[in-house]
C-alpha cells in the first residue's frame, strides 16, 4: 500500500487560524470508498462540504470534538480530481476553506480542525 502525506491549511476570517493535515492511503479503487477522515478538535459542530470547480456538495456533519468518517461520492471522485474542502460552523458565519488537494477513489483523506 502506497502512502504520500500532504499538508493543508484552512483559514477562519475573523475567528482565528484553523489547521488541516492530510493523508492519503491508495486502495482498489474498485473495492474501497474514498473517505474524509475530520477530527474535530474544536468544540463547534462543523457542516463539511467538497468543492470540485465550482460545485459545492454537502458531505455531512463533524461533531465537535470528535472523529468523524464521511464517505465521498463516486460521481465527485472521478479519476484524479482536484478538491477543496469547507467546514462551515454551526451556526457560525465564518466558513473555512482548505488549499486545493488531488483525490483519486480509494484514497483516505485526513482533515484536522483544530480548537478555535
Amino acid at each position: 500500500m502506497k502512502t504520500r502525506s500532504i499538508v493543508l491549511a484552512l483559514f477562519v476570517v475573523g475567528i482565528g487560524g484553523v489547521g488541516a493535515c492530510s493523508s492519503f492511503q491508495r486502495g482498489g479503487a474498485d473495492q474501497s470508498p474514498t473517505v474524509l477522515q475530520v477530527d474535530n478538535r474544536g468544540f463547534i459542530d462543523m457542516t463539511v462540504y467538497a468543492l470540485r470547480s465550482s460545485q459545492r456538495m454537502r458531505l455531512g456533519t463533524a461533531a465537535g470534538n470528535h472523529k468523524t468518517n464521511l464517505n465521498l461520492p463516486p460521481a465527485l471522485v472521478t479519476g484524479l480530481t482536484t478538491l477543496r474542502f469547507i467546514a462551515d460552523p454551526i451556526g457560525g458565519t465564518r466558513p473555512s476553506v482548505s488549499e486545493e488537494i488531488t483525490v483519486a477513489p480509494g484514497d483516505t483523506v485526513g482533515l484536522l480542525i483544530p480548537p478555535i
